[in-house]
């Protein structure tokens, strides 16, 4: 096992971003998973072991994660993603930034809302900062559900970062048009959305953009692709087979070093419950891919496979 002083190397490899003033290492961690076994959100999942996801949570700081994205819809029977962040890491180390998500929600039931309405997204945030105990969040990322304008509800959030609940704030779940409409009312920060090796390689020119605006895109799915909430299934693509066994590396940590070789200021939030799967995460960070590498992983990924 690799000890945490080679782990802190790695964790810091990929280098770092800003968002706004608060800078970060590119390789950070989601927090989607630490609620339950199995399938996220599923109905009949099974809760997390608490002790342990506390554990993994505390781990990731230890190896030199500072950036770690939640949302108080993460839960599941008995869990809350932001209740265990803040029972592990409070008080918070000065560099860590919390990044949540407002927009979808959950009753007290369980069920879904698909998106909140820009009068309940100050609720949102308020039960963010209960839940994670802060008098300000680092980052909200405003979750959209289709391609409807979000002026009113990124409006709504711009006014809470005026107010100081809200330092920055981003978008997730987005087209070009979403983030040319949030840049005309306040500074967004971050686009977070579903993508990696084959998956969606026509948001290629959109990564590109942000890059050129100087915003930072987060990919989620980036290992489990179209496996999605359940994770990765099914057959490895030989490419990526090929290119892990050149490197010595797990398939996962070739795709989260394709992920983080698409531009500098592209970030990786890998979620795991496992300690074992946390440190490899953090170490793809330090996988370095050769131009021929490249060049295999992107021709599978412009087939969409």
């Amino acid at each position: 096992m690799t000890s945490p002083s080679q782990m802190m190397t790695a964790a810091a490899a990929a280098g770092t971003w800003t968002l706004g003033d608060l800078e970060i290492n590119r390789i950070g961690f989601g927090a989607m998973r630490l609620t339950q076994r199995g399938e996220a959100f599923a109905d009949d999942a099974v809760p997390s072991d608490r002790g342990r996801a506390i554990r993994v949570l505390r781990q990731a700081v230890e190896l030199g994660v500072n950036h770690i994205d939640t949302a108080a819809f993460y839960f599941s029977p008995l869990r809350s993603a932001n209740e265990l962040i803040g029972r592990a890491l409070a008080p918070y180390p000065e560099d860590l930034v919390i990044t949540t998500k407002v927009g979808p929600g959950r009753d007290p039931s369980g069920a879904w809302i698909p998106h909140a309405t820009a009068r309940q997204l100050r609720g949102q945030v308020e039960e963010n900062l209960r839940q994670l105990g802060r008098d300000h969040l680092d980052v909200v990322n405003l979750r959209v559900v289709g391609s409807d304008s979000i002026a009113e509800r990124f409006g709504a959030l711009a006014e809470l970062r005026e107010a100081g609940l809200v330092r920055h704030l981003g978008i997730s779940n987005v087209t070009p048009e979403h983030l040319e409409e949030a840049r005309a009312i306040a500074p967004v920060v971050c686009v977070q959305n579903m993508y990696g090796i084959g998956v969606r390689p026509e948001h290629d020119a959109f990564l590109r953009t942000c890059g050129e605006l100087g915003v930072a895109f987060v990919p989620f799915y980036s290992i489990a692709g179209d496996g999605r909430q359940a994770g990765a299934s099914g057959a490895e693509q030989e490419e990526v087979l090929a290119v892990a066994r050149a490197h010595g590396a797990s398939p996962a940590q070739v795709r989260l070093a394709w992920t983080l070789q698409r531009g500098p200021h592209v970030l990786a939030i890998p979620g795991t419950g496992d300690p074992d799967h946390l440190e490899a995460n953090v170490a793809a960070g330090a996988v370095r891919l050769t131009a021929d590498d490249l060049a295999l992983l992107d021709a599978l990924h412009r087939r969409g496979v």
